[in-house]
Order: structure tokens, then sequence, then C-alpha cells
């Protein structure tokens, strides 16, 4: 029997790659039916291997290429949320770099981590927009988190997610993007699309790796 989509559900899926050591002999499997790549559950971390794996990322504020990275998805939120509107950092990791790059813009934010911010009145009320930076492609339950977007998201608001994404699953072998091994779920702009339709938002892809959702 086939291994469920990670995201979707279905059980169209196949085997797409098997992962040697570079990728920590993980399988990844692609679905037919929503374009999702994913890492079944016996491939994952634990949750404690998972904190540590995230401690060592190095996000130094003072790295002028990492913020120029982080615009990539500022750029694309601000000019489309009203000024000084509400917004959650998604993932916002330590330090936030993202939010403090909207606050500076004048927009008002929090921010929300599994493992380093359990604000958990921040998923307890609305928000004019959500951005999710790197984020999207840790997801266990991805569908499950998107519809808690969806449920956070005010009429009219604004997701701006941005992670990896491949158009052609025929690259996959050389990606660097599956050598992580908190990395479980892959996305394209296929995949983009079907969570568009399933949650009936609208969708901008307006450069590489970004993906803007709008709430009707």
């Amino acid at each position: 029997m086939s291994t469920p989509c990670r995201l979707c559900g279905s059980t169209d899926t196949r085997l797409l790659l098997r992962g040697g050591k570079r990728a920590h002999e993980r399988d990844f499997l692609h679905c037919a039916c929503c374009d999702c790549v994913f890492v079944p559950d016996e491939f994952l971390l634990a949750p404690e291997a998972e904190r540590e794996r995230y401690a060592l990322h190095e996000n130094d504020p003072q790295d002028p290429g990492y913020r120029v990275f982080l615009r990539n998805l500022a750029d694309e939120v601000i000019p489309r949320v009203a000024p000084g509107a509400e917004g959650l950092d998604f993932g916002c990791g330590e330090p936030p770099m993202l939010m403090a790059m909207l606050e500076d813009a004048g927009l008002r934010m929090a921010g929300w981590d599994l493992y380093f911010r359990r604000d958990e009145a921040a998923l307890a009320r609305t928000w004019d927009f959500i951005v999710c930076s790197e984020t999207a492609e840790h997801f266990r339950e991805p569908l499950a988190e998107f519809a808690r977007f969806d449920a956070l998201l005010r009429p009219g608001g604004v997701l701006g997610v941005m992670t990896g994404m491949l158009e052609d699953w025929g690259g996959f072998a050389e990606w660097h993007y599956r050598f992580d091994a908190t990395h479980i779920c892959y996305y394209s702009a296929r995949t983009m699309r079907w969570l568009a339709r399933r949650f009936d938002w609208r969708l901008e892809l307006p450069r590489e790796n970004v993906a803007i959702f709008r709430k009707p």
C-alpha cells in the first residue's frame, strides 16, 4: 500500500528518490495529486534532535546577506498590507530577524516558534497578515498548519510563504535543500496552486521561492 501524502493525504504516491549519506539515508516520495515531495514518518527526527539542529542555524542579524535574503519575502508583503497592519511571524526563529524588519517598516508584529517562542496568545487571535519564512519545509502536518493560517487570517488577509521550490523534480537529486535532515516537505508552484484551491485563496508567485496568498 502506498504511503499517504504528508500534505493532501492522497495514496497516489511513489518513491522519487532513495537518498544516500548526505541526505541521511532517507526516502523521498512524490504525490501525483498535489505535487508535494515528502519524507515518510520513519525518517523523522525526534523533537530533541530537531531542536538541536535548528540551534545550529547561524542567522546573524548583522549579516547583510541574510537581510537581503529575508527581503525577498518582506518586500512582497509590505506593499500588500495597510500601514500599521498587525502581523504574525510564524516560525520566527531566534533571533526573529524578519519580524524586526517588518516592525522597522511600521507594521505591528508578534512571533511564534515551536522551539524558540511558544507564545500561545499569538495563536489565540487573528491577524491582518502572516509571514512564514523557511518554515513550511519543516511541517510534519502541513495541511493542518495551512488550515491554522486560514483560521488566523482576517478576511482579506495576506499569507506570505518563503520556502525552496522546484518546478522539475528531476533535479531533486542534486538539490541542496534535501540534505537538511529537518526538511521533510517540499513544494512546487503546482503545490502552491493546490493549496490556493483547497482554501479558496488567491495566489501570486511574484519571485523565486515566494508564494503570496490572499484570503477572500
